[in-house]
Formats: structure tokens, sequence, C-alpha cells
């Protein structure tokens, strides 16, 4: 399933992108859905930063995904390699339960647009219920994509509001 997010954050590219790599955890605060995120490990790279990022989220499991998703879930692992000199990070996500199970990757682009910055993540989220404990293979195919819906409508909300919270963080913090 296709995931995707496109906004404008009213400030320069250079500031955004230092930003948006460098200060998740203090921009987690300006995010309703979102507990914390904290960064695990860094490596810097000649045109770069390796990040390993972990992200608390809040919300609520629909009643259906409750037989499989467990709180777990609303803990993910975000690597991410950051490209200076082109403004863009490739992204993986992996969760906590059922990881083999789930594959989602992607890439944000920082381009300018005047004096802002458009934020544009284009990503793909791929579900396989077969092998994951609890789950009916009968139940597989139709829970699948009930399951992916609510991820991405978990993932595509905080990916919009990454964008906001960075602009009201940056807006804060001339």
């Amino acid at each position: 399933m296709e995931i995707s997010a496109s906004s404008i954050v009213r400030h320069p590219r250079d500031r955004v992108y230092r930003a948006f790599r460098d200060r998740l955890p203090e921009i987690a605060a300006y995010m309703p859905n979102v507990k914390r995120v904290e960064v695990v490990a860094t490596e810097v790279l000649p045109d770069g930063v390796r990040l390993h990022n972990v992200w608390y989220g809040k919300g609520e499991i629909p009643k259906i995904a409750q037989i499989v998703v467990k709180p777990e879930i609303l803990v993910w692992d975000d690597y991410a390699v950051w490209h200076d000199s082109a403004f863009y990070c490739d992204w993986r996500i992996g969760i906590r339960v059922f990881n083999e199970s789930f594959k989602c990757s992607g890439t944000n682009r920082l381009t300018e647009e005047g004096v802002h910055t458009r934020v544009t993540l284009l990503g793909d989220l791929q579900l396989d219920l077969r092998d994951v404990p609890g789950v009916p293979r009968l139940l597989a195919g139709k829970l699948r994509p009930q399951l992916e819906a609510f991820i991405v409508k978990l993932i595509r909300p905080n990916l919009e509001e990454t964008n906001v919270a960075l602009g009201r963080y940056l807006d804060a913090n001339p």
C-alpha cells in the first residue's frame, strides 16, 4: 500500500533539512500522536548521516486488529540515511511485533519553493499475515487490507504532523 504526504514548511530548505535530520526528539514535543523520539545511533557519513531513532506513538488500536496487534505496534524503529548534498532521506521502519511480516520504506525529499520548503514523502507498506501467530490463514487475506489501512492511517498523520510540528519548532526556535 502506498504512503504519501507532501506539505510546505514555511522556512528555508537548509534549516528545515537540518532540523528534520538533527532535532526529531525536540520536534516530537510538538506532535500530538507521538509521545517521544529517542536517538539510538548516529553515524556520520561522507555526505550525510545514518540514524536509528525509536518512535513512541499514541493511538487506539481498532477492535478487529486487537487479535494480532498489541500496544507494542505503537513503538517503531526508524532507520534513515540523510544525503546532505541532495537534501533527501532514505528510510525504513521496523516494528516490534511480527517484524518479518512487515515491510515499510521510502524517501523524504526536500525541495525549495521560493523561500519555503516542500517536504515530499513517498513510501510503501507491505504486510504478510500468513505466518503471524494468532491469525487464522482464512482470515489473513481479509485482515491484511484492514491492518495495512490502520497502519497507514497511523503513519500518514504522523508524517504530515511531523511537517507541521517541524514548522512550529522552527517558528519557536529562530
